[in-house]
């Protein structure tokens, strides 16, 4: 495969494979005409992974420079969740974000993308402390880190936070490690949510509420996912570009948003074996970054 940067025009990426290592996930980038990329840099769906092996990070930092793709962006796992009613829940959750801080900080990633979590029952107020004080926690025990963590917005589904705005800000005001804090934008969980992010009017009325909740300058990175299902349904089930429920219209609301012009938008939408979808998905935003959002 044919290195070359990752070019101008709109800042899309996708969410790549490291089957066969990092670097594969580079190439597999590249090959999706992507600019910026989000990977796992471990396996999603276990508390450990194997060490982190120096050469092997440096070939993902350089593969990543030569291609281009910047900002680089990892996945937490999915097994962390700091405002678990779970004791030693809550303390595996502070010390696999530790692990998951510390890889980035090896590969070169600045930004860490985490679920806020679950209260299992316990209610919000107890699940948002919880989750700013696993966050302190995790921030005390790597104090050199330079990567920042992406609270990432909920669809709503049981016990989860993240769903409501305010549950962001709550987080944020209770959170001493703040400074070492933003926000991931999942355009499909907060479609599920209840946010309108189809119209025009609910579009501008979804930010304003985002902005005086949070503030429109802490979203880093944006997860640019069509829906399977209606607004509010509270169910996370993505869909590909134009496929979904958000559609062409929510898309040219996002891609045309002077906030976010700078901020990455990345595909976590169905894959083929080929590639093919994500190299149409990326296209699709593309496109409509070049026309005004109707409403």
């Amino acid at each position: 495969m044919t290195r070359r940067p990752a070019g101008t025009g709109p800042l899309v990426g996708a969410h790549m494979s490291a089957a066969g290592g990092l670097v594969r996930a580079v190439e597999r980038a590249v090959d999706a005409g992507c600019r910026t990329l989000q990977v796992f840099t471990k396996n999603s769906n276990q508390w450990g992974g194997k060490a982190v092996v120096a050469g092997e990070a440096a070939a993902f930092r350089k593969a990543a420079a030569d291609a281009g793709l910047a900002p680089l962006v990892s996945h937490s796992a999915y097994l962390i969740n700091l405002a678990s009613p779970d004791p030693l829940v809550r303390t595996r959750s502070v010390e696999a974000l530790v692990d998951e801080i510390e890889r980035c900080d090896a590969h070169g990633i600045p930004y860490l993308v985490l679920h806020p979590g679950s209260h299992g029952g316990d209610g919000e107020e107890v699940g948002l402390d919880r989750i700013a004080r696993g966050l302190d926690e995790a921030a005390a025990k790597s104090p050199a880190s330079g990567t920042t963590v992406l609270l990432e917005t909920a669809a709503g589904q049981g016990a989860c936070l993240g769903h409501d705005f305010a549950h962001l800000a709550g987080i944020l005001a209770r959170a001493d490690s703040r400074p070492r804090l933003a926000l991931c934008l999942d355009t499909c969980h907060v479609h599920a949510a209840g946010y309108d992010v189809v119209s025009k009017e609910g579009w501008r009325r979804t930010l304003d509420a985002l902005d005086a909740a949070c503030g429109l300058g802490l979203v880093k990175v944006i997860h640019a996912n069509d829906s399977k299902k209606e607004r509010g349904c509270r169910v996370d089930r993505h869909e590909r570009i134009g496929h979904g429920t958000i559609g062409a219209k929510g898309f040219a609301n996002l891609m045309t948003e002077p906030a976010f012009e700078e901020v990455p938008k990345i595909l976590e939408t169905p894959k083929d074996e080929e590639g093919k979808w994500d190299r149409e998905g990326l296209a699709a935003l593309r496109r409509l970054a070049r026309r005004k959002s109707t409403g």
